[in-house]
């Protein structure tokens, strides 16, 4: 029998990863080296901006910032995972997250959420952060047909 805070949980972050993909798309554009690198030194404002401009191309102002943490799984003949802290917040919406990337996946676990109205949710809250994600994005610009 599956637990339905975990379901609600996969759910939200199923949700999420889809959410923020071509963020994600955008974030693996730099290199891991340098990743490693801000993160080691602790250059936390070079990740902040990386995140900011990635998520300017798709989502309103503010909704997505790096919250001054991550790490680095780095072994020997590995493939390096880069862990950032992000948070998540519109439409009385806010989630603390872990953003994994590796070389061909990335994965999101949501380590805080919370909703500024909080009543009776039957689903856990899981749609009403899917309505505070599709009300993030940007609208699609028109298309040369439509000027």
């Amino acid at each position: 029998m599956l637990d339905i805070r975990k379901h609600n949980t996969l759910s939200r972050e199923r949700a999420l990863a889809d959410g923020v993909k071509e963020v994600v798309a955008e974030l693996r554009l730099v290199d891991v080296v340098d990743y490693i690198a801000f993160l080691r030194l602790e250059h936390y404002g070079n990740i902040a901006d990386i995140v900011t401009s990635s998520a300017e191309l798709y989502l309103k102002p503010g909704v997505l910032r790096f919250a001054n943490s991550g790490d680095v799984r780095l072994n020997w003949g590995g493939i390096p995972i880069i862990s950032l802290a992000l948070e998540f917040k519109h439409a009385g919406v806010t989630a603390h997250f872990q953003l994994e990337l590796g070389a061909s996946a990335a994965a999101v676990d949501i380590t805080y959420i919370a909703f500024d109205d909080a009543g009776e949710m039957a689903d856990g809250g899981t749609e009403e952060l899917r309505r505070a994600i599709v009300d993030a994005h940007l609208q699609e610009p028109p298309s040369p047909a439509d000027a």
